[in-house]
């Protein structure tokens, strides 16, 4: 291979040879088994040839005009209507006769468990004998490479597509009566191609072809990193087949999803946004270039719901008594690494009070509205897209449902229910049309690294966001709607750049909860820049407890988009991890963002990021396609010596904290709202200073009623003092009500417990490392877990500051010492405590620093 990596560093692999030949369809046709925790069936690859590909772009307008004329002629007479949840794939060991959906729904008598084959296939292959640099190696084969790791796959094979009736439309022949490998191809061809408003036929087409026989099996071969796959005399990506079928089952280790219990100890598996993205869920190309679109059919127990990225609203369809099948399907090419599925006892939440259906549906689009849409020729490769739908342009709130365990019902409707309307209105007013047409909420399993996570149609959440306030549910959910713009609808060409999506999203959750909020401008400001002065503490305690290298946003400088020559590339840091901890793609690109809209104005730099969306929606992009458009939109005078090039320099291809962001905070003054918490934190501390026994009556301390936000500041200002009295601790309790404020807060406030050893609010610390993990593995605390099974069930024992931590159902006592230190504390002379966990004797020591 032409990526040599070196073990001993944190990056990530992208080994798929994108540069000649590219995924444009996956089908997917899985069994989840919770009791073995794996996922098995088969995944059928649509390819094409990258330079054909490459042609078809630089003249992407004729061809979807000739397409277009020729294809939706063609008509679907004979293709057999089926039912895309009852289908079974087929083995090439399988009779022409046998193929059962050429037979008009004729129920397939085959043997459910013949095609599988339970050992792994010796391919006898070395990896190190066929290289995929280029697309023609003279008498060696062409190696097609999949991003691949923690799988089993079990068998590869051609997919005959001319067996399936009718497709010799494509072929410009009345009859299939010689059927080579170039002919097969070119129906694949002709079937990737067909254009947008032939979606549904295309779907179709997608699925019978996913069914059809094998014609012969492929050799592979597998490494830690990729599946290698070959047809011996195929020598270029041109001859290579365009249609494969890969079977192969997942591993309980696998690393892209986690089998575990959700709040009501029912079993479930999710994926997780995990550093190697879905490799480990089926082969695939990773590349952010390798634009694709899906389907899926994926059966389970009856009892489970399965939710997956997916423009339909599935419902299950029952197989047989105990079994159903769900079945999911995007039209719109995005990277693989943003498909997702989650399958669990997951119940749908409805707010029972009164109805928001009316406010879910498609408004008739109104002329006096026209003005309000950008109207001209999308500029990405074609789809049915929304930009081009006038009744979507005005859809303020998509179709939405909310999923979660049944003991969540309560608080899903107490808040996250009630906020899902004005959200998703709030951002259609800031951005416009929505790209997705519709959306699922599922509240994730309590061991759910993150407070949030958007994929296309569909959003992961945290129960952290239901507990408190509105405030931390609102902004959250802001955050990941912003996403379907930026990341999803618009990603990062180059995944180092993460502050393309991050940045942007952090930003708008901002714009989008005043709007949801309907703050007159005042107060939006107001709060803004409460929410900048947070953000700025944090940035500051970022870039002193993080690596250098890691603090920046455009690591790979002129080489950003770059990748060798067959196109692989490496993600830098992409297995770093410290890097899940790290916010600095988030915090550096919303000051950048900050910066640059207060030099045109919030009205003006809304209104050209509405015009960057319609221009570059749909496609990847680096950060030079934003700067660039935006420096044109910016006034000669406004400019003031601002170029891409000290951008890069100040803002994204240096660390530490830029130089324009540390003139700006020091010239700003302070804003009223951080005022207020200053005069609250003077009260406090003169509290804490009074004597326990008072001579004489003091008068007592009247405390102003806070925000989340300056809740928050509070106490991080609080835990500044170096010592703060019980008493002092007990009152902060009783005034805030901190128990029952949302984990922002809280996980504060045991900052407070801990470092002060308030033994009376311990199990504030026990109950939010229960119930709040993701904060307590991320912002809030470095803990190390030692994991036991799937599933921890923990009594904690605090003493001193430490913590140990009890698994009960073990046969001796398990005690694993964790220390609570807060991330980013800016204590003088304050540093990390290494963790000894000895797995051996099951027992930790906590080393001096």
């Amino acid at each position: 291979m032409d990526i040599q990596l070196d073990p001993a560093r944190d990056d990530l692999p992208l080994m798929a040879n994108t540069s000649h030949i590219l995924v444009k369809h996956y089908v997917l046709d899985l069994d989840v088994d919770f009791e073995s925790q794996v996922i098995e069936g088969t995944i059928v690859l649509f390819l094409e040839d990258g330079n054909r590909f490459k042609k078809q772009n630089s003249s992407i307008e004729e061809a979807c005009q000739s397409e277009s004329n020729k294809a939706c002629k063609f008509g679907m007479p004979e293709l057999c209507r089926i039912s895309v949840a009852n289908a079974r794939t087929f083995s090439s060991e399988m009779e022409y006769n046998d193929f059962a959906i050429c037979s008009k729904g004729e129920k397939d008598t085959s043997d459910k468990d013949g095609n599988h084959d339970n050992q792994e296939h010796a391919s006898g292959i070395s990896s190190s004998k066929y290289c995929c640099d280029t697309g023609n190696h003279g008498s060696e084969d062409f190696l097609l490479v999949l991003d691949c790791c923690d799988l089993s796959v079990l068998k590869v094979e051609e997919v005959d597509v001319a067996a399936v009736p009718g497709m010799e439309k494509f072929t410009r022949s009345p009859k299939l009566t010689v059927v080579s490998e170039e002919l097969r191809n070119q129906i694949v061809y002709e079937l990737v191609t067909l254009p947008a408003d032939c979606w549904r036929e295309q779907l179709d087409y997608y699925a019978c072809c996913s069914q059809a026989p094998g014609c012969g099996e492929l050799l592979f071969d597998t490494d830690s990193w990729s599946l290698q796959i070959r047809k011996t005399g195929a020598q270029t990506a041109t001859d290579f087949p365009h249609a494969i079928r890969i079977w192969y089952k997942t591993k309980p280790e696998g690393r892209s999803v986690t089998w575990t219990s959700d709040q009501s100890d029912r079993p479930c598996v999710y994926t997780v946004g995990s550093p190697i993205n879905n490799r480990a869920l089926f082969p695939c190309q990773e590349p952010p270039v390798a634009m694709s679109t899906w389907q899926a059919t994926v059966r389970a127990a009856a009892s489970f719901v399965v939710l997956m990225s997916g423009e339909n609203s599935a419902k299950p369809t029952q197989l047989w008594e105990g079994c159903s099948s769900w079945y999911y399907y995007v039209t719109m090419p995005v990277p693989a690494s943003t498909f997702t599925i989650a399958v669990g006892c997951w119940t749908e939440m409805k707010l029972e009070t009164y109805s928001l259906n009316d406010l879910a549906t498609e408004r008739p689009f109104s002329p006096s509205e026209a003005d309000f849409r950008h109207i001209g020729v999308c500029s990405h490769m074609e789809y049915p897209c929304r930009f081009k739908n006038a009744s979507a342009a005005t859809q303020e709130i998509i179709p939405y449902r909310v999923f979660a365990p049944v003991c969540l019902k309560g608080a899903c409707q107490e808040t996250l229910l009630r906020l899902i309307p004005p959200c998703l209105s709030a951002a259609h007013s800031v951005l416009g049309t929505h790209p997705f047409s519709r959306l699922d909420v599922l509240i994730v399993p309590a061991n759910f690294p993150s407070l949030g996570m958007a994929s296309p149609h569909i959003v992961f959440l945290s129960q952290s966001i239901l507990t408190g306030r509105s405030h931390l549910c609102g902004t959250r959910l802001c955050h990941e709607i912003a996403h379907a713009w930026f990341g999803l609808a618009i990603g990062a060409r180059d995944w180092t750049e993460e502050w393309l999506s991050e940045g942007f999203a952090t930003h708008l959750e901002d714009v989008f909860w005043a709007a949801a909020q309907q703050l007159d401008p005042r107060e939006a400001r107001e709060q803004q820049e409460l929410r900048a002065c947070l953000r700025w503490r944090r940035l500051q305690d970022e870039m002193r407890c993080s690596p250098e290298e890691m603090q920046v946003l455009r690591p790979s400088k002129d080489k950003t988009g770059h990748t060798s020559d067959s196109g692989a590339s490496v993600i830098k840091q992409g297995l770093n991890p410290e890097k899940i901890f790290m916010q600095v793609h988030y915090l550096k690109g919303y000051f950048l963002l900050r910066f640059l809209a207060k030099r045109l104005g919030d009205e003006t730099y809304l209104s050209f990021l509405r015009k960057f969306v319609h221009t570059f929606h749909g496609q990847l992009i680096l950060s030079q396609d934003f700067l660039q458009m935006l420096l044109e939109n910016i006034p000669e005078e406004k400019r003031l010596g601002l170029s891409v090039e000290n951008i890069y320099q100040d803002w994204l291809e240096s660390c530490g904290i830029p130089k324009p962001l540390q003139r700006e905070r020091s010239a700003e003054a302070e804003c009223g709202l951080a005022r207020q918490v200053r005069a609250e934190v003077t009260k406090w501390i003169q509290v804490n200073r009074r004597p326990r026994k008072r001579k004489r009556r003091v008068k007592e301390e009247v405390f102003e009623k806070l925000l989340p936000d300056q809740l928050v500041l509070l106490l991080e200002h609080l835990l500044e003092q170096k010592t703060l009295s019980p008493r002092t601790l007990q009152s902060l309790q009783r005034t805030y009500h901190l128990h029952d404020q949302d984990a922002e807060v809280r996980h504060r406030w045991c900052e407070l417990i801990v470092k002060h050893k308030f033994t009376k609010a311990y199990d504030s610390v026990e109950r939010f490392l229960q119930e709040d993990q993701e904060r307590s593995q991320r912002d809030s605390f470095i803990c190390l877990l030692l994991a036991w099974g799937t599933r921890l069930a923990l009594t904690l024992d605090i003493k001193g500051g430490i913590m140990w931590l009890r698994k009960p159902s073990a046969r001796s006592t398990v005690h694993i010492s964790v220390l609570l230190f807060p991330r980013g504390w800016s204590q003088p002379g304050t540093h990390k405590r290494q963790i000894l966990i000895n797995t051996a004797s099951h027992s930790g020591a906590c080393l001096p620093p």
